[in-house]
């Protein structure tokens, strides 16, 4: 799983934003292909975890066998908080329980080179299913 070394502060501001009013909001930057021949791009706003980039990541390695690159364009390096079950309200922020990349629309998620065409759609397809938001397969 990936995770930063060292984050400035322990617990982060929620930055409540609204799925629908994100989606007016695109990305800037990484939204074009820098590595690879094939990438995955957002469709939606939407905060991945680590296991879903990793799980995703997984996917994409497994399909594409030895042959092939695979780049990972986003890193988790919000923290989230979670309270324990059966807590009353109040009682503060809850303690940190992962690490979230912030993804809006656009964004190049995963580039995939050195494999053909059909194989890296289909990998992407595939790693694309394992993430909360809808995507697309992209290439040169």
């Amino acid at each position: 799983m990936l995770f930063p070394k060292k984050v400035k502060h322990r617990k982060h501001f929620t930055k409540r934003m609204h799925p629908v009013k994100e989606a007016n909001h695109a990305d800037t930057r990484g939204v074009t292909l820098a590595f690879g021949s094939f990438g995955l791009k957002a469709m939606k706003y939407a905060r991945v975890t680590s296991n879903q980039i990793e799980s995703a990541r997984k996917v994409m390695t497994r399909y594409a066998t030895k042959s092939g690159k695979i780049w990972v364009r986003i890193f988790p390096d919000m923290p989230f908080t979670q309270k324990p079950a059966e807590v009353k309200m109040g009682k503060g922020k809850g303690e940190p329980v992962g690490f979230v990349a912030v993804v809006k629309p656009g964004r190049i998620l995963f580039e995939i080179d050195g494999i053909e065409a059909k194989v890296a759609e289909e990998a992407l397809r595939k790693a694309g299913t394992k993430l909360p938001m809808k995507t697309k397969v992209v290439s040169r």
